[in-house]
């Protein structure tokens, strides 16, 4: 079949849902060296500054911030003791066995896809792959294990540099469509659901402006409630502003614009 385009995705906040697991686990990691736990609104503010794509540092600059605000006789925590706190909430006291023994937050999280939606996309000749900053073992975690997907396409923490820098995503574009980007080449979506994700794709642009990128954005399920109405106009007006060429309600919803995507290119091969 004739590939039309390439999709790629983050992980957290598309693929699975992650405010009672990583989100939870910055919010206790911000207590435990603070006093203060930061609310998911807190957090989506620091996020849309569109730096901040890495919790661990997330994590440590909320510390900073809580410390000097409030002008805390308080040490500032070493990054290493905020990586480790940060793992036992997530995958739990035992973080380095295998995922039967974790008992962390890890297991809160609900999947916002199934499999037959790169079903899907496999049907429509579209390649699809993930650029995620969750570590690796997270990231197989939830698309092997979970998801049942075989070898999936995968830049994880530690692959590429963070997001915003656009190498991962450049990264996996090559060994997934050839190494050389460029106007011969089908167009390339990435989905996420942060600023910074958006401005991968900007990022992306710059580096290699003849290869056609497409951003595409998604706020993260909390604020799909019917109460944070008001919240997820904001934070879709924020992707928008960045740069986002398309917002999303869900991940589900990317079929309603493949002809959007992809129509004007059918005929690249």
């Amino acid at each position: 079949m004739k590939n039309i385009g390439l999709i790629l995705f983050d992980i957290d906040g598309v693929i699975r849902s992650v405010e009672n697991s990583y989100r939870l686990s910055l919010r206790k990691t911000v207590y435990k060296f603070s006093g203060w736990e930061p609310s998911y609104i807190d957090i989506d503010n620091a996020k849309n500054e569109g730096i901040w794509n890495n919790d661990w540092d997330l994590s440590l600059e909320l510390i900073k911030r809580n410390i000097k605000s409030k002008n805390l006789n308080l040490q500032i925590p070493h990054r290493e003791d905020i990586v480790n706190s940060f793992k036992v909430f997530y995958f739990g006291e035992s973080p380095n066995k295998d995922s039967l023994g974790w008992s962390g937050f890890i297991n809160n999280e609900e999947l916002l896809v199934d499999k037959e939606f790169f079903n899907i996309l496999d049907k429509k000749g579209i390649r699809w792959g993930f650029v995620s900053g969750a570590e690796l073992e997270s990231a197989k975690f939830v698309l092997e294990k979970r998801l049942k997907l075989t070898d999936p396409p995968l830049i994880a923490m530690g692959d590429a540099p963070d997001k915003p820098d656009p190498q991962g995503l450049i990264l996996l574009s090559k060994k997934l469509l050839g190494d050389k980007l460029g106007p011969s080449n089908i167009p390339i979506a990435y989905l996420g659901d942060t600023i910074a994700d958006v401005k991968t794709v900007i990022n992306a642009r710059k580096q290699i402006p003849t290869q056609k990128f497409i951003s595409i954005g998604v706020a993260p399920p909390h604020l799909h409630l019917k109460s944070r109405v008001k919240d997820r106009n904001l934070y879709e007006s924020n992707l928008r502003n960045a740069g986002a060429d398309f917002i999303l309600d869900s991940i589900n919803d990317l079929k309603n614009i493949f002809n959007d995507l992809f129509e004007s290119d059918q005929s690249v091969q």
